[in-house]
């Protein structure tokens, strides 16, 4: 039976993540703008995900990114909030906020308005927090607003699964 909200494909993600997670004694925060929740939603879609998942901060204007998650206003100034330099602070600032040893933050320009030549819609940042490790990605996702989102939960959940497989051992 599917449990997400999102597909088949990302509940079996959330079930390897989760048993890696749980493996570890590791919990996972979320730091998202454009997915509105979305990430977090299809985590708590699974009973018993409060072992392993702590919360979610829903950074959709910027001075939540800076007053909750701790973004520098030099950052979004330089770099805009469609950024790796954004999006890592954003996961630094929503594992530090909820102290977990996970976590992921995704911004991104969903569409249908508000791409521009440099961030074109369908540009997604995503940042993963694992342990000691820091990385962010970019990505250009095509398709309306649903599928933007629904790809950036993907990907998202994805690349934290890959990650903790790489720490593994």
């Amino acid at each position: 039976m599917q449990q997400c909200l999102c597909s088949p494909a990302t509940d079996r993600i959330i079930e390897a993540l989760a048993a890696q997670l749980r493996g570890r004694g590791w919990r996972l925060a979320t730091a998202e703008s454009c997915t509105g929740g979305l990430v977090a939603a299809c985590c708590t879609a699974f009973s018993g995900s409060s072992a392993w998942f702590t919360g979610a901060v829903v950074a959709y204007d910027n001075s939540i990114k800076e007053h909750v998650l701790r973004v520098e206003p030099s950052v979004l100034r330089a770099h805009g909030a469609v950024s790796g330099p954004c999006v890592e602070q954003m996961a630094l600032g929503v594992r530090a906020l909820l102290r977990t040893e996970a976590a992921v933050a995704i911004s991104g320009v969903a569409g249908p308005t508000g791409g521009t030549p440099g961030k074109p819609v369908g540009t997604v940042w995503i940042a993963w927090s694992v342990g000691q490790d820091l990385t962010a990605q970019r990505f250009l996702f095509s398709g309306d607003r649903t599928a933007v989102r629904l790809a950036a939960v993907e990907a998202t959940l994805a690349g934290l699964a890959e990650r903790l497989a790489s720490q593994a051992g």
